[in-house]
């Protein structure tokens, strides 16, 4: 089976499971772990900030972030197909208790003249006052689309000018550090905080980290075990994520070639599958209402072939390169498009 259905289904390396059968352990949640530990000083360090909180999962990091800045309490200033919106099952209501406020969007960048309205330095009569602005870099929904940097500069000038954070979430930012060629830090500058993913493309089995200053990590600490994240010997885990931003970065540049070329490839077959130059990095977005059949029709004659894809809306398929889809995988995964599309 092709499994291009996610960047989650990698599996850890040889070097991974050796560092988690030797990683130095201890209670993260008492005295520290120490690999833990650092891997939270790598992380800090590759996003240029203070200090970092290792969690469970980037829908645990947005959470924590959210209540760390907040406090639970006011606006949130967002995108409508965000993760915060789409996947993460309602907690910036009903766990952190802000409300939110949608802002329009191309491919992820806020519309910045609707953001400008809609920023509120304080509490007022009949306005809410802004808690926070919250950004997607690799944006999921938009494709795997890269935040470009004038446009996260021009967002930080316009936050701070209010005295407003912004916290990045950066499931995929060495995705988009490698696509614009920055390293990641250049990215994490114009966030306040900024949460990343050790598995996914980078291949560790588990965790998020969440980056940003002193005195926010410890109130992230606070929160996140608040949330139920506390960890004991979490070190077994974190050694993997060490290797993960130690070795795996790089590489991640071959799962954006094989994601353009998925894209061409299948928009030879039909120009309105996939346009390749809207693949900035690792996701494909393939259209099918176009064909008289859903995504759940399409992902079922394509398993059949060998070929797995996820569902991003009745008439779309979401595509995922990562490290264990080759060059023949990818050939081969465009000529499966190309034999059912034939029987359509």
């Amino acid at each position: 089976m092709i499994d291009l259905g996610s960047d989650t289904v990698t599996h850890p390396t040889e070097e991974m499971r050796e560092a988690m059968l030797r990683a130095e352990l201890g209670d993260d949640s008492r005295e520290g772990d120490p690999t833990v530990r650092r891997l939270e000083r790598l992380a800090a360090d590759r996003t240029g900030k203070e200090d970092a909180l290792f969690v469970a999962s980037g829908t645990m990091s947005n959470l924590v972030a959210l209540l760390a800045h907040t406090g639970r309490g006011g606006e949130v200033l967002l995108d409508a197909e965000s993760h915060f919106m789409r996947s993460e099952m309602g907690g910036i209501a009903s766990l952190a208790g802000l409300f939110y406020r949608t802002i329009p969007s191309t491919r992820g960048a806020l519309d910045l003249a609707e953001l400008r309205e809609k920023l509120s330095e304080k509490l007022s009569r009949n306005k809410l006052a802004t808690a926070l602005v919250c950004v997607e870099t690799t944006h999921n929904s938009a494709g795997g689309a890269v935040l470009p940097l004038d446009h996260m500069a021009e967002l930080r000038t316009l936050t701070a000018e209010k005295g407003i954070s912004v916290h990045i979430d950066g499931a995929r930012l060495f995705n988009a550090a490698i696509a614009l060629g920055v390293p990641a830090a250049e990215i994490a500058k114009h966030g306040d905080s900024v949460g990343f993913c050790v598995s996914k493309g980078l291949s560790a089995p588990f965790g998020s980290v969440l980056c940003g200053s002193a005195a926010f990590i410890e109130r992230a600490r606070a929160y996140r075990r608040m949330v139920g994240g506390g960890m004991r010997q979490a070190g077994i885990m974190a050694a993997a994520g060490v290797v993960a931003l130690e070795r795996m970065v790089d590489r991640l540049a071959d799962d954006h070639r094989r994601a353009k070329r998925i894209a061409e490839g299948i928009s030879v077959i039909d120009p309105q599958f996939a346009d390749p130059r809207l693949v900035d990095t690792n996701i494909v977005m393939v259209e099918v209402g176009h064909t008289g059949s859903d995504a759940t029709n399409w992902i079922a004659a394509l398993e059949a072939k060998g070929l797995r894809a996820g569902a991003w809306s009745k008439r779309s398929l979401r595509l995922v390169t990562h490290r264990h889809i080759d060059d023949a995988g990818v050939e081969e995964a465009i000529g499966i498009f190309r034999s059912v599309s034939m029987s359509r």
